[in-house]
């Protein structure tokens, strides 16, 4: 067992590429906004100006897919100059509506680390993005049974954390954060002083990337499945 880890009694949890798929979807998705505004502009193009304008629209939306869907029709808008026809715009609603009602696709071993986890640990879920469609997959997938506390924040910075272990009641020295951000999940638990452990998902968005000398100076375990976090808890 990693030094530390002996007096952890709670466990945290991020969803979204951490419990199940997401970000997949979200890149299928910009290949098929891509398709449908590729008389205005090249897909490289498209692409960077949609990520704009989810940064420009990220303190106004928070993060999810319906301030997705609507950084989309902003920046159709934008793109065009305004001659978006109104039969695009449904389209691109469609995108984000087929987004929300996409089946929930737990990742391989998940449920059978919550399994072997919740014998020993407290467990709960600490995400970000939209309070409906968060709570609309958890539901779908199965897991809630697994979790005594489901938090959804508007972010994961330093301040949301401590603010919500120090309301749980949580010592953040008995605290361990799993997800596969090192930029939401781990670095700002490090900060404070605890544990996290890092499972990458195989791709990443770009607002979640931080630079290798981030990586390189925060200590943190690093697993390349979560089932290895069993090596580390049972």
């Amino acid at each position: 067992m990693e030094v530390g880890f002996e007096n952890i009694k709670v466990i945290g949890f991020d969803a979204d590429d951490t419990l199940w798929v997401n970000e997949t979807y979200f890149r299928e998705t910009e290949e098929r906004f891509a398709e449908l505004l590729e008389g205005y502009e090249t897909k490289n193009k498209i692409d960077q100006e949609l990520f704009k304008m989810e940064m420009k629209n990220l303190d106004l939306y928070g993060y999810g897919i319906k301030g997705f869907m609507l950084s989309m029709i902003e920046s159709a808008l934008d793109l065009s100059n305004g001659s978006i026809a109104q039969h695009t715009i449904s389209d691109i609603i469609g995108l984000g509506k087929n987004m929300i009602a996409h089946p929930v696709e737990l990742l391989d071993g998940v449920e059978e680390v919550l399994q072997a986890l919740e014998k020993k640990y407290r467990l709960i879920v600490l995400t970000k993005g939209d309070l409906l469609d968060q709570e609309r997959k958890l539901e779908r997938s199965g897991l809630s049974r697994y979790f005594h506390h489901v938090e959804v924040l508007s972010d994961k910075k330093e301040a949301n954390y401590k603010n919500l272990l120090e309301h749980l009641e949580i010592p953040i020295e008995s605290f361990l954060m799993i997800g596969n951000s090192l930029k939401s999940d781990v670095i700002p638990i490090l900060n404070l002083g605890g544990n996290a452990v890092h499972v990458p998902f195989h791709t990443t968005w770009a607002h979640e990337l931080v630079s290798e000398e981030e990586e390189r100076t925060n200590n943190h375990l690093k697993l390349n499945s979560i089932r290895d976090v069993l090596k580390y808890l049972e």
